[in-house]
This record gives structure tokens, C-alpha cells and sequence, in this order.
């Protein structure tokens, strides 16, 4: 899957599998996929790669896991919310 998406569609995407999933499966979901990023762009299916977790229940597993080995700097800078301008 060469494709790109946002990490704000992030949780569409993970909505439309069918769960449970091993890492496995996602990495091999999502190979390919490219993540845009305040930073810049990572292989989505390498980040999960880097995950502890062997099992996914839900997206919202699989999205709390990819938050935990996403770079700080890949979010914006820190200590800014999204409501500042």
C-alpha cells in the first residue's frame, strides 16, 4: 500500500480493519503507508513496527500505541495546543 495520509485521519483508518490484530498484521496493513507529520513523514507501518505490543483489540489500541512511539517533535512543538494562534 504506497499511499499517504494524515495523523489527524489516523483513527478513520484504523476503524475500518477488523479486530483483533497482531503487530504482524498491522505492520503489514500499514507497510508502505506514509504518515504526515508536523516534522515531516515516517513509514507508518515501521512506527508500529517499533511497538511492544504483540495484540491489538481495538483502534483505539492501535492508536494509543502509535501516540506512545511517535517522535515528541511529530506532533508540533511542545507546549503548544492547537487552539493558540
Amino acid at each position: 500500500m504506497d499511499s499517504e495520509i494524515k495523523l489527524n485521519e489516523i483513527e478513520s483508518a484504523f476503524e475500518r480493519l477488523e479486530f483483533p490484530l497482531t503487530d504482524d498484521e498491522v505492520v503489514s496493513e500499514f507497510d508502505g503507508m506514509t504518515l504526515l507529520l508536523a516534522d515531516g513523514e515516517r513509514n507508518l507501518g515501521e512506527l508500529l513496527e517499533a511497538s511492544t505490543s504483540d495484540r491489538f483489540d481495538s483502534p483505539a489500541d492501535l492508536e494509543a500505541e502509535l501516540h506512545n512511539v511517535l517522535p515528541r517533535e511529530a506532533v508540533g512543538e511542545p507546549f503548544q495546543s492547537e487552539g493558540e494562534g
